[in-house]
């Protein structure tokens, strides 16, 4: 039975589709040890994986390897969050940079578009 890295990250649900996850390793975002992986890469318990999502890069313990993808409640069974408090705070930094509007405000007016274009530097 063969534990492949991109079947991995697919089954625990950190890529929505495998051929995603076929093409982040493919791109280097996926490491083992520091290390980019291919995407027929095999795991096994123990092993730490570092997803990079700009960003932010995720960290993920083997725990078990599995080949089917699983429900949301049953992937803390196979795999480990273990990222850093650091990393996640970019997320609130991310949000914090961002014009929001409040929901059902409908369309902005071209004032406020000029505003929001503005803020993001255009």
């Amino acid at each position: 039975m063969e534990n492949r890295i991109d079947k991995y990250l697919w089954s625990i649900r950190v890529y929505k589709t495998r051929a995603l996850a076929t093409e982040e390793c493919r791109k280097g975002r996926v490491m083992i040890d520091d290390m980019s992986v291919k995407p027929s890469r095999s795991i096994s318990a123990g092993d730490v994986i570092r997803v990079r999502k700009m960003p932010v890069v995720y960290a993920y313990r083997v725990l078990e390897p599995i080949q089917k993808r699983v429900g949301a409640k049953l992937v803390a069974q196979f795999a480990e969050d273990i990222t850093p408090q650091e990393e996640l705070d970019k997320l609130k930094q991310q949000d914090d940079f961002f014009y929001k509007r409040e929901r059902g405000a409908g369309r902005p007016t071209k004032k406020e578009r000029r505003d929001m274009d503005r803020l993001k530097g255009g």
